[in-house]
């Protein structure tokens, strides 16, 4: 199956033009070069209602940005994780991404921006993103009145997070989640077990194995993470009880086998989950919507399937 074409020619234009890898760049430069691949094949800003918010987080404040729907009433609330290794990534850079979700899925969205390394290292993006989804939980009311229900949704490292955030919801009675959306989590920190996408896509074509090194060593302070299921949840030895997943992978992705792992574990352990392959795309699609047909309907299958979770039972 080749790489979808129109995504070919993106990757050749940027490479055209000098594009570096985000590994050979300083973080400060790597993050805006972040949000210029961010920016540059998403879709257009959808026309929802936004807040800038913070709270008080274990590290200190953390910033979140709520969208509205503005042309329905919220069926519920999604918290939102973006991606970028636990190093790069911003509500401004996901700003685009976040109102295509609430559009979409007609939820109230919240987006959470955690802390990053490598100013703040492992666990400090779990920690915010737990305090996050408790004060969702204790604000409901809030943020949506009436009977919310809640869910948990993200993009690679974000998908880590979220799919942590179900697994200690359910260990530590916390809040109760309807679903969560997973974009090619690295649900191994791109090297714990043996796979052989992270061979066979070492290269690329988008995320590369120097870089998933050069987030590592700048999160855990090392290429290879700790075995902590905070760095991996694909370690966790019990994934029975968690709620419906949706875990969409990239065919061309090191991560892709990871991802697919997690997926098929999350059914082992007898959940509710649905794994989808996009066949001719990469890494980083979540934020291609306004290029690719193919990554516009990943983008609708995730509101989908937050549409249908969070819809209440009397509505």
């Amino acid at each position: 199956m080749p790489l979808d074409k129109t995504l070919q020619g993106f990757l050749d234009q940027a490479r055209a033009s000098g594009a570096p890898d985000l590994a050979d760049l300083p973080v400060a430069a790597a993050r805006d070069l972040y949000r210029h691949i961010l920016a540059a094949a998403d879709v257009a800003p959808a026309d929802v209602c936004v807040e800038d918010r913070a709270i008080e987080g274990p590290g200190g404040t953390v910033p979140l940005r709520v969208y509205r729907p503005r042309h329905e009433w919220p069926r519920g609330i999604v918290v939102y994780y973006h991606g970028g290794g636990f190093a790069l990534g911003d509500l401004d850079g996901y700003d685009s991404v976040c109102r295509q979700l609430c559009e979409d899925s007609g939820a109230t969205l919240v987006s959470v921006g955690y802390r990053l390394a490598p100013e703040h290292v492992f666990p400090a993006a779990v920690d915010d993103a737990w305090a996050v989804l408790e004060w969702v939980a204790r604000h409901a009311e809030m943020l949506l009145p009436g009977s919310a229900r809640i869910a948990v949704a993200g993009d690679s490292a974000g998908a880590l997070l979220a799919a942590l955030m179900c697994i200690w919801a359910r260990d530590r009675s916390g809040p109760a989640i309807a679903f969560q959306a997973l974009v090619y989590p690295p649900a191994g920190a791109g090297r714990h077990g043996e796979f052989a996408s992270r061979t066979r896509h070492a290269a690329g074509p988008t995320l590369t194995i120097r870089t998933i090194d050069y987030f590592n060593r700048l999160y855990f302070g090392s290429e290879t993470p700790p075995n902590d299921i905070r760095a991996a949840p694909l370690l966790a030895t019990d994934l029975s009880g968690l709620p419906p997943a949706l875990v969409q992978v990239a065919a061309y992705d090191p991560l892709r086998d990871e991802a697919l792992a997690f997926g098929e574990r999350l059914l082992e352990a007898g959940n509710d989950a649905m794994i989808v392959e996009y066949h001719g795309l990469a890494h980083g699609y979540i934020s291609m919507g306004g290029m690719l047909q193919a990554a516009r309907l990943a983008q609708r299958q995730i509101a989908q399937g937050l549409r249908t979770a969070l819809q209440s039972p009397s509505a």
